[in-house]
């Protein structure tokens, strides 16, 4: 065991964080690891919305470079920001147990003006997010909000918002959690939200089987199948997608919807099945929202993105 796993990360406090949760595991099952930080497209362009950036993979691409030309063994990335076809060459490793998954928001002062259907500003980049948002109070304005936590939420204080969405395991992670900050429990997160994931070249059985040591098949069942009803409707981080499944019993209880990025038009879907069943349950919900609706926002969402609309 005297080789040193090299762990790609980005240098975001938060990537840090999980970067370093995986080191610590590692050297707990007798493994040496080091942080390796790598620069990613998302952490450099913080101007333009990620939907106009058109690359799926935007948080991940420079890590999967670093680790198909070996200069780091494993990557650790937020899950939801992983597309749902690994790269070439690049394998799961490891599914960590997913913490809190939902949406917050955070007030700049009170939250007053969630009374107000009208004239209220909410800042985020996620059009997930603002999808859900505007189908629920149609009169607020959405400004894009991009950068690490950090950066965001200075940029909430240093701006005319009224408030500002995160995800809350981001916050929660690195103590940043505001004591006013408000749970967004009728906003579907984005698949596999809460969760990290490590990933390794597909040959290097050393790392993967390191790895496995602390993999959580619970939530690798239900990313999984998140991801796969996100990729059945064809769709990225850019999309306005949410979904969340739980294991209940014996049960896997599912939740998805697909928005337009307006929030005007909303499909919705849930189903429940019993645990052996559940290995097509995103397909399925996939398949089931397409037939009945799903499709024409999906569609309409693609003609927006079109070179001749751009």
């Amino acid at each position: 065991m005297s080789k040193i796993i090299k762990i790609g990360t980005r240098d975001s406090q938060l990537a840090i964080w999980q970067a370093e949760t995986v080191k610590n595991l590692l050297q707990e099952r007798g493994f040496f690891a080091e942080l390796v930080y790598i620069k990613s497209e998302g952490d450099t362009n913080l101007q333009m919305p990620l939907y106009e950036m058109g690359v799926q993979g935007i948080f991940t691409k420079a890590l999967d470079i670093a680790l198909l030309n070996r200069d780091v063994d494993i990557a650790v990335h937020s899950m939801k920001d992983v597309p749902t076809v690994l790269a070439k060459g690049v394998v799961a490793a490891a599914v960590l147990p997913r913490a809190n998954n939902l949406d917050i928001l955070v007030p700049k002062n009170n939250i007053s003006f969630l009374n107000d259907k009208l004239n209220a500003v909410i800042a985020t980049g996620s059009t997930r997010r603002k999808a859900q948002w505007l189908n629920r109070y149609p009169g607020h304005i959405v400004e894009n909000l991009r950068g690490s936590v950090n950066t965001r939420l200075k940029k909430l204080n240093e701006n005319n918002w009224d408030g500002a969405i995160f995800a809350a395991a981001g916050l929660e992670r690195i103590d940043l959690r505001p004591a006013n900050a408000v749970e967004l429990d009728w906003m579907l997160p984005a698949p596999a939200q809460g969760a990290i994931m490590v990933v390794c070249r597909e040959a290097d059985h050393f790392c993967f089987d390191a790895c496995q040591g602390f993999h959580d098949t619970a939530t690798a069942l239900c990313t999984t199948i998140e991801r796969d009803f996100l990729r059945g409707l064809m769709g990225g981080c850019s999309t306005p997608i949410g979904a969340h499944t739980l294991i209940v019993g014996d049960a896997v209880s599912f939740r998805g919807n697909v928005l337009s990025v307006n929030g005007k038009h909303k499909k919705e879907i849930s189903l429940k099945v019993p645990i052996p069943d559940a290995g097509n349950l995103g397909i399925v919900a996939a398949n089931q929202i397409l037939d009945t609706g799903g499709r024409e926002i999906i569609d309409a969402l693609n003609n927006e993105r079109s070179p001749l609309n751009s």
